[in-house]
């Protein structure tokens, strides 16, 4: 190891595991696993993990904790490399009849099942490489488990317990595939080494960096054999001692399951040790490190650059999760089962406080599936359709309204391209634009105040135009930015509308027959309590009605008789609870209605004049 990569100027405790393709780090708060797509891509997943502190006390003890640590790093490491080989991958099967009855009559979930086995299994395995094995090897010595012999017995045990892990260790190097896991551990480590250096996580600099760290998994595991040879010892004592039948196969599995109890034990102690090692840079105990650093010259490879690529992305996901917990999880985009992915993205935005319905509407669009047939469809959704939907979704989860993310929305059976420029039109507008189309006769001049998106006015238009009635529409905003907007809606859409930018009616000129208006109505005090997609994204202006939400009906009441033709029409939206202060605005008019929206509330003012 450099002498540079031993001064420590942050202090981290981001560790991480190489995984198929890529790298998983692993803070306080989150964890994030970068891994490279056959595209050539980073994919990077994330998720959000119980922090230290609001574990049960009794796993934060020490000796305890190193027992839940490895369980936990047991269980996370074989399922994120299971998460990683599906992105590496990159592609799946067509669920098969078994898949499809296991998960429709019994709810299970064969990815999760298999994922539960491959653990079992792993476990199940190691105990027979590195338990079993070392003792029945021992057991041909001519050396007894007891007495004085016992102690030679227990060293040979544990010398070849290690000589097998060693030897495994340069057995699964061999394999290619595994040989590049090792040149991401690499990578793992240089990428953690250099921001403990103080260094900018750039590919150059993680490159300079040493590829053995004092915090490795591999020294973990050689510190659990080391130590293993003297908690299994008490094992063989307490057998030989007190248990000893002299059956040979049976003193073999009842010294087999002590040794099996005192794992915990092993894991415990050696967990305090590498934590103790890690702390200190006392030349007296780097005796101690030395085995562990040396075996990491077998797991850990130089990487290439693209690796180091990975492994800076996963370790800066986690150090921005972990400063800000705020920031949404993020999943990888793998060919997968549409309803997997569907029923994953409607517990992400339930988890949000984001509406499950909005899910479906996503993959709706952008699979272009009616939206009534979303939950019945099953099948493979390929990689690029699922990046385009993780992408919506992850953007949705960042409180952005979904229209704004989808980038258009349908009003009125027409596609209305909406942003931060405009409001988006809700469903009930789209009953005001209805009022306007039944009231509407050839001829008529049509004015349509505060137009943001231009939707009321196109769908009037286009409405009209299918029933043969011609007609003239003015639109209207103070905003030229909306109008932008607008023009692009009228244009995409065929609508010949004239647009003018004005104040309500600063820049109007003749007279109408029906103006309509869905103008700001939202009191002043009430928008700091409105849902977060409308208060932090949707144009302030467009919302802002004043002290009590009436300004602009004051104004429009002001001036309306100007812009009207005798028997003309003011056809306006309101907000909740403002209905009859509208009508009392209008005094002059020759009558003034109060039509209720679908949902029976008081929505819409009509004023004749």
């Amino acid at each position: 190891m450099k002498k540079s990569d031993t001064e420590k100027k942050n202090c981290t405790y981001i560790g991480g595991q190489a995984v198929m393709e890529g790298v998983m780090m692993r803070g306080k708060l989150a964890m994030a696993t970068a891994v490279r797509d056959p595209e050539g891509n980073i994919q990077v997943e994330a998720e959000r993990i119980t922090p230290p502190e609001k574990k049960s006390r009794f796993s934060r003890l020490p000796f305890v904790r190193g027992i839940f640590n490895f369980v936990s790093s047991l269980v996370i490491g074989n399922r994120v490399l299971m998460r990683s080989a599906e992105v590496a991958e990159g592609d799946a099967e067509q669920p098969s009849k078994a898949e499809k009855w296991l998960a429709e009559k019994h709810k299970i979930n064969v990815n999760s099942l298999f994922n539960g086995l491959a653990t079992v299994l792993g476990i199940a395995l190691a105990i027979v490489i590195f338990v079993m094995l070392p003792q029945y090897l021992t057991g041909l010595t001519p050396f007894k488990t007891t007495g004085i012999e016992g102690l030679w017995f227990n060293l040979i045990e544990g010398g070849i317990r290690i000589a097998v892990f060693i030897l495994y260790i340069l057995g699964i190097s061999l394999f290619p595939s595994l040989r590049r896991v090792f040149m991401y551990h690499g990578a793992e480590h240089k990428t953690i080494t250099c921001f403990e250096r103080g260094l900018p996580l750039t590919v150059e600099n993680v490159r300079g960096c040493s590829r053995v760290h004092d915090r490795c998994g591999t020294t973990f595991l050689f510190l659990v054999m080391v130590v293993s040879i003297l908690v299994f010892s008490l094992a063989n004592t307490v057998v030989g001692a007190f248990i000893y039948t002299g059956h040979k196969t049976l003193d073999f599995f009842i010294r087999l399951i002590f040794k099996l109890l005192l794992l915990p034990v092993v894991a415990g102690v050696s967990y305090e040790i590498l934590r103790a090692l890690a702390k200190t840079q006392n030349k007296f105990f780097l005796v101690f490190k030395a085995p562990g650093l040396l075996l990491q010259r077998i797991t850990t490879r130089d990487p290439d650059d693209g690796m180091l690529e990975c492994a800076i992305a996963a370790f800066e996901k986690v150090l921005k999760m972990d400063a800000d917990p705020t920031i949404p999880e993020t999943v990888f985009a793998t060919a997968c089962k549409m309803t997997e992915l569907l029923s994953n993205t409607k517990k992400r935005f339930k988890d949000n406080g984001i509406e499950e319905e909005e899910a479906e509407w996503i993959f709706s669009i952008l699979l272009n599936i009616p939206k009534s047939a979303v939950n019945g469809e099953e099948h493979i959704l390929r990689i690029a359709q699922v990046k385009e939907i993780l992408k919506v979704a992850d953007e949705r989860l960042t409180g952005r309204p979904l229209w704004y993310v989808i980038g258009d929305t349908e009003f009125y059976g027409y596609k209305i391209k909406v942003d931060e420029r405009v409001l988006i039109p809700r469903p009930e507008t789209e009953e005001l634009a209805q009022q306007v189309i039944s009231s509407a006769e050839e001829g008529d001049r049509i004015l349509d105040l505060c137009t943001g998106s231009g939707a009321i006015a196109i769908a009037v238009y286009k409405e009209l135009e299918k029933n043969r009635r011609k007609v003239s529409v003015t639109a209207s905003d103070i905003s030229a930015e909306a109008l932008e907007l607008a023009k692009e809606n009228a244009l995409a859409n065929n609508a010949d509308i004239t647009f003018v930018q004005s104040d309500l009616f600063s820049r109007i000129r003749g007279r109408y027959n029906i103006i309509v208006s869905n103008p700001p109505y939202i009191p002043t005090k009430e928008i700091d309590g409105l849902q977060r997609e409308v208060r932090d994204f949707e144009p302030r202006g467009a919302l802002d009605g004043g002290e009590d939400g009436l300004d602009f009906y004051r104004r429009i009441a002001e001036h309306a008789t100007k812009y009207l033709s005798r028997g003309g029409m003011l056809i306006m939206e309101v907000g909740l609870g403002e209905a009859e202060e509208v009508v009392k605005l209008f005094k002059y008019c020759d009558y003034a209605m109060i039509l209720k929206d679908l949902q029976g509330v008081d929505r819409f003012v009509k004023i004749v004049v």
